[in-house]
């Protein structure tokens, strides 16, 4: 299966336009934002679990990254509330499943293989958060040779100068919207650019978005 496979091309999907996708467990259900393979696959996904579902034990060759964005996801590690975001590297393992239900958006196979880093940050600590640019505040997710993950927060009203994205850029919005060159990004919005882009951001209603960087290269 193919879904804006191709990483050097442009790719903007409304999450809230698609279906829902049964998974092979039931209760589990899928929007497919990129997917490059079949049940094993390179893919971006939101993942919505049922309350009381589950997922069957399953391993990370390339990994998996995921930021809970609705519910309590859990694994035999802990239990994730909304906000929280997680890494878990190539070559580990979990059993996942959620009591009250949850919904995430997942990335897999995406890893630099030797990664062994496992994260667990909650967004909802304003004391991490830094200031960025006038307009910006940041809160670092993960920073490596590969790749860097912040979560961003701009005001109403905010525009920033044209960025050169040397290694691609990655969004989703959490909430509110942001507009750039070739078009507007609202909540549940998934914006992908190639590596080379530049790009000239404005907010009119403010938005908080989790963008990727460098890992497009």
């Amino acid at each position: 299966m193919q879904i804006h496979a191709d990483l050097k091309k442009r790719a903007a999907v409304d999450s809230n336009s698609l279906d829902w996708i049964p998974s092979p467990m039931a209760g589990v259900e899928r929007r497919m934002l990129e997917r490059d393979g079949e049940e094993v696959a390179r893919a971006t996904s939101l993942v919505r679990y049922a309350p009381g579902s589950s997922f069957s034990a399953h391993k990370h060759d390339l990994g998996e990254e995921f930021l809970v964005l609705d519910g309590v996801f859990s694994d035999e590690t802990g239990d994730f509330a909304k906000g929280m975001y997680v890494r878990n590297p190539p070559g580990s393992s979990h059993v996942p499943s959620s009591a009250p239900g949850a919904t995430i958006l997942v990335k897999l196979r995406q890893m630099d293989p030797e990664d062994r880093r496992f994260v667990r940050i909650d967004t909802n600590d304003e004391t991490a958060w830094q200031a960025g640019r006038k307009g910006e505040k940041l809160l670092p997710l993960f920073s490596d040779a590969h790749e860097d993950v912040v979560m961003l927060d701009w005001e109403k009203g905010a525009a920033f100068e044209a960025v050169p994205l040397p290694g691609g850029a990655e969004y989703f919005v959490l909430s509110g919207s942001f507009s750039d060159e070739n078009g507007s990004y609202g909540e549940g919005s998934w914006l992908r650019l190639p590596a080379g882009s530049t790009q000239t951001i404005t907010s009119q209603t403010g938005a908080r978005v989790y963008r990727k960087t460098g890992h497009l290269a």
